[in-house]
């Protein structure tokens, strides 16, 4: 008894770090998403969506942008730790495509999410995914992300999926704007 009493006694009192190190991870979400960004190669915006209010006015938002371009334009890594957040990164010519998690996040899930992106509006953009050809089709960028991330929730990681719903989209606005003018 004196074993187990002794035992007893060590795990009646206080837990131990231990204890409080997997008792304090943090709880499971969906929502895994913090923001979609693409900026030019002066680090201005071209789109930004942010999922939460880790940065809720513009101000903000636009500075943690131009501090997350200046860490990450001279870089060749895909990957940041900025401001407690986990920042995925890649560039393309005279673009530069983010998708922004909270420090814990799986990076792979937000790789994922920034891979779907890339490979989505290259082929949405028949390979030519540069500053131009980006805001001339701009409704198809809003629809693309719309379709792989909502409120912070992945959707979708597979580009044809999401080239294909973007497409279905865009067909049903065409047959709707026929439909109105043909009415007037």
């Amino acid at each position: 008894t004196n074993c187990c009493g002794r035992w007893h006694r060590q795990w009646r009192g206080e837990p131990s770090a231990l204890y409080h190190h997997f008792t304090s991870a943090h709880e499971p979400s969906l929502h895994t998403v913090k923001a979609v960004l693409i900026l030019d190669n002066d680090g201005d915006r071209l789109y930004a969506k942010y999922y939460d209010d880790t940065y809720p006015t513009v101000k903000e938002q636009k500075a943690f942008e131009k501090n997350i371009f200046n860490k990450t334009h001279r870089t060749d890594s895909e990957i940041a730790l900025l401001e407690g957040l986990t920042v995925v990164y890649k560039s393309n010519i005279d673009l530069f495509f983010y998708v922004i998690g909270s420090s814990h996040e799986n990076e792979l899930m937000l790789m994922a999410v920034l891979n779907c992106l890339f490979d989505s509006l290259s082929q949405m953009l028949r390979k030519n995914v540069e500053r131009r050809a980006l805001l001339e089709n701009m409704e198809g960028l809003f629809l693309a992300v719309d379709e792989i991330v909502d409120g912070g929730v992945i959707l979708e990681s597979d580009p044809q999926q999401v080239v294909h719903r973007v497409a279905l989209r865009v067909l049903q606005s065409a047959k709707e704007q026929i439909k109105w003018s043909l009415l007037r």
